[in-house]
């Protein structure tokens, strides 16, 4: 892609969980990053074609970090963790070790989904969060074609306006 306006495909995002910075020789922090598709997402894919703009993509991902900090997506591999021990033959049913950031985030991203107001979280998740392509969405939710993009872009609208994005 070439000209003065296209977008960048690639692009750099800090890893920030973990070890966050290292520092080097000379004294100056560096932040660790990693080269990230930037039309991976269905959001990007929008946002690559002019079909979103910054503030909505912004929001969007914002929102999609906050259900990855929470920890809200499925497990899909064995918990190794060591067996709850239980007073009851039925096992224990105790909740989660959710640290402060992870209830930060859970709590911020039921916020911003209940901002968005009824009937727009199934649009939001399964384009933000879940990963769905616009079509998929759409014939999920029963809506006609192209219905989905304007009805994303009112959610992602409302989602800025909840995490204060200009």
């Amino acid at each position: 892609m070439t000209g003065s306006g296209s977008r960048r495909l690639l692009g750099e995002r800090p890893i920030e969980q973990g070890i966050a910075s290292c520092t080097d020789g000379d004294g100056i922090r560096r932040v660790r990053s990693v080269t990230v598709n930037l039309t991976e997402s269905p959001l990007g894919w929008l946002l690559a074609r002019g079909l979103l703009s910054q503030r909505h993509y912004d929001a969007g991902e914002r929102l999609r970090s906050d259900w990855e900090r929470a920890q809200l997506a499925p497990r899909v591999t064995m918990a190794w963790n060591a067996a709850p021990l239980a007073r009851s033959r039925g096992g224990a049913g105790s909740q989660p070790d959710l640290n402060g950031a992870q209830l930060d985030a859970k709590r911020r991203f039921n916020e911003a989904i209940a901002s968005a107001g009824p009937g727009l979280a199934d649009i939001l998740w399964r384009i933000v969060c879940g990963g769905e392509g616009m079509r998929d969405a759409e014939t999920a939710l029963g809506w006609p074609a192209r219905a989905g993009k304007l009805v994303l872009t009112f959610a992602l609208d409302r989602v800025a306006s909840y995490y204060r994005i200009a």
